[in-house]
Order: structure tokens, then C-alpha cells, then sequence
């Protein structure tokens, strides 16, 4: 699954990004029937004490019409460290991740659940 996330990435973030994005959000969907999707955010605000933050969103960098979608017959929480895990290895070695962590920081969460911060400076 690693290599889907970060072909997805690699073409996400070839573009440029807007100068008003301070941080990044991964948006994680339960789509039904062992489907999940994932999108890209990018936010103007970023606040560790304040989950909403993401809602504060400046551009889905076109992740909304070509989401990355995949089945896995798994609960949401199994799905979220699972993706969590997958990101924190593209962070470190990914071929964009500098363009990531150039911003104040990186969440991941379902869009009507918590957000777990991947990155921070």
C-alpha cells in the first residue's frame, strides 16, 4: 500500500502549492462496504489544542476529484494507523515530503473524528 500513497503524493504535490497554506490535512473516509478514500487539505491555520483547524481549508490541491481510494476489510481504527504509519514513512523518505514538513503541520483523521498530528516544527 505504500507505493499507492506515495504515486497518489508524488502527483498531488508536483504542483504548486498556495502561498496562504500553513498546514496539511489527510482526510480519511469510510466509503462502505470495506471501501475507504483519502483526500489532501491544505489549511491557513494550524492549532495542536484546537482539532478544527482543519476545517480552516484554503485548497484540496484537486484531492477531491482524484481521491485515493483502496478495500480493506478493517475497522476505522485499524485504517487510521495503518494510513498513519504509511505517512510517517513517506515524511521520512518520500519524494515531496520536504514540501510537507516546509509547513507548520501535518494531521490525519476521519473528517468526523479526532486528528492525530503527524508533524509539527
Amino acid at each position: 500500500m505504500y507505493n499507492e500513497v506515495a504515486d497518489w503524493l508524488n502527483n498531488v504535490l508536483n504542483q504548486d502549492i498556495p502561498e496562504e497554506v500553513v498546514a496539511f490535512c489527510f482526510n480519511l473516509y469510510e466509503d462502505g462496504d470495506n471501501a475507504w478514500s483519502m483526500e489532501l487539505v491544505g489549511t491557513e491555520r494550524f492549532d495542536v489544542d484546537d482539532e478544527d483547524w482543519p476545517c480552516d481549508e484554503v485548497t484540496d490541491l484537486g484531492t477531491r476529484e482524484g481521491l485515493l481510494a483502496w478495500n480493506k476489510d478493517s475497522e476505522w481504527d485499524v485504517v487510521l494507523e495503518e494510513m498513519s504509519t504509511i505517512l510517517r514513512r513517506y515524511l521520512e523518505d518520500g519524494k515531496y515530503a520536504q514540501i510537507l514538513k516546509s509547513k507548520e503541520g501535518i494531521g490525519i483523521g476521519f473528517v468526523d473524528g479526532d486528528v492525530e498530528i503527524l508533524f509539527t516544527k
